[in-house]
């Protein structure tokens, strides 16, 4: 079977080094890619939203199936263009309709279907730029810090917590009345501040059946010590160490059996990935968002652990035979490094020239914002690789790891030498 990803991150690297290792797969392609992805199939120069574009290439190389790696193509309708398409509609897409990616593409929608549900989650209300003033009384009745969420996609950067009312009624005020994030602030969430430990739980549906892959936790901040910006993510670990048995039984029952219930009540038939990302609150799941794809640079941690066929996974998505499917996972953890180009997650400078590589022997390098120039890898984005090693214990996956970050170098690279460290 011929096999295309869309996407060019970390996390599409992944996918491409996973699925190139399974006999399932003739050949493989990947669009666009990046300077990795290159070693485990062919890049190909399209935009993931060029759905035309996509097409006439998929119907050129007899593609049998399509992994949606990012979000925007899936909340466009990717998967509705393909089905309402008469050449296209037998040929399975990975990733949900435009209805199901609303659970990521809208936060009031995912805030409303959780209550609907009963899935436990942050107290919320929405506001528009007609309730604006009563969203600015809302917030002086309400405790601090507090939580100020852009409805819509926004980059990553849609989410506010404020400490201050005056920091909060600002910041609605910006979203709501100066689009702070364009349209996707023209509604805001206003959600209750959880405490606790953040983790992501990823789970596989076919609209029928669901199989759950290994707990991650990843690290937004910039800085050492959970400091400074929020950014797509600085690392990640797999398993999650205070995520046990006991807790993870309380996920499957409390959060992923109802959600999965709930998208058939609304007739959502939802063929993909979840990801909920979590609150561990002494022992108890909430849950923060719901993702409609994989997270990055979680993946990264998460498919180094699959030691089943991840393409029979797929597959098994595309046949709603996701019930029937033998999940076979390592014991082992797996530690990943992302290297950031300097000035992220602000303003960086792409071209810069990469070394190093070939020192690597014991971790597994996935390209993110790579590209290949004149036979050059050059920095091409704010993150531009993550380093993964697996290894029998924590702390060896991140000793690896780490020292593995090091022996890369590219003028500004930057990478967080506390990944996982608070677990130990």
């Amino acid at each position: 079977m011929n096999i295309l990803i869309l996407g060019s991150g970390g996390r599409e690297s992944t996918f491409a080094w996973k699925i190139a290792q399974s006999p399932l797969c003739n050949e493989l392609f990947i669009a666009p890619g990046n300077a990795g992805t290159g070693a485990y199939g062919k890049n190909v120069a399209l935009k993931v939203t060029d759905f035309d574009g996509i097409k006439a290439f998929v119907l050129s190389k007899k593609i049998g199936l399509v992994l949606v790696g990012p979000e925007e193509p899936l909340v466009k309708g990717i998967h509705d263009y393909f089905l309402a398409d008469e050449a296209l509609k037998n040929i399975p897409v990975i990733g949900p309709k435009k209805d199901g990616a609303q659970l990521e593409g809208s936060k009031d929608f995912s805030k409303v279907f959780m209550e609907k549900y009963k899935i436990p989650t942050a107290a919320s209300h929405t506001f528009t730029v007609e309730t604006l003033r009563e969203g600015l009384t809302y917030l002086k009745h309400h405790p601090m810090p507090v939580v100020l969420k852009a409805d819509g996609l926004a980059a990553g950067k849609g989410v506010l917590i404020c400490t201050t009312l005056e920091e909060a009624q600002e910041e609605l005020r910006l979203m709501l009345a100066e689009s702070k994030f364009g349209a996707a602030s023209e509604k805001v969430v206003i959600e209750e501040f959880l405490t606790g430990i953040e983790l992501s739980v990823f789970v596989v549906s076919d609209g029928k059946g669901y199989v759950i892959l290994p707990s991650a936790k990843d690290y937004k901040r910039i800085g050492e010590g959970d400091t400074g910006l929020n950014t797509g993510g600085m690392g990640s670990v797999s398993p999650v160490p205070f995520a046990d048995a006991a807790f993870l039984k309380k996920v499957e029952e409390r959060v992923v059996i109802p959600t999965i219930k709930g998208l058939q009540a609304e007739n959502i038939h939802y063929k993909g990935f979840i990801f909920i990302g979590l609150m561990n609150t002494n022992g108890e799941p909430q849950v923060i968002e719901y993702n409609c794809r994989m997270g990055d640079p979680e993946t990264e941690s998460v498919l180094p652990r699959l030691e089943s066929d991840f393409v029979e996974l797929l597959q098994a998505v595309a046949n709603e035979t996701v019930a029937n499917y033998k999940l076979k996972i390592s014991d082992k953890t797996a530690a990943t490094i992302v290297i950031v180009s300097a000035g992220y997650p602000g303003e960086y400078i792409n071209g810069k020239s990469i070394t190093g590589l070939e020192n690597i022997k014991e971790s597994l390098v996935f390209h993110a914002g790579t590209e290949l120039e004149n036979g050059i890898i050059k920095s091409n984005g704010g993150r531009v690789l993550a380093i993964t090693s697996l290894q029998d214990n924590m702390f060896d996956a991140l000793q690896q790891a780490t020292a593995d970050a090091g022996r890369v170098y590219f003028d500004g690279a930057n990478f967080r030498k506390d990944i996982g460290f608070d677990l130990l």
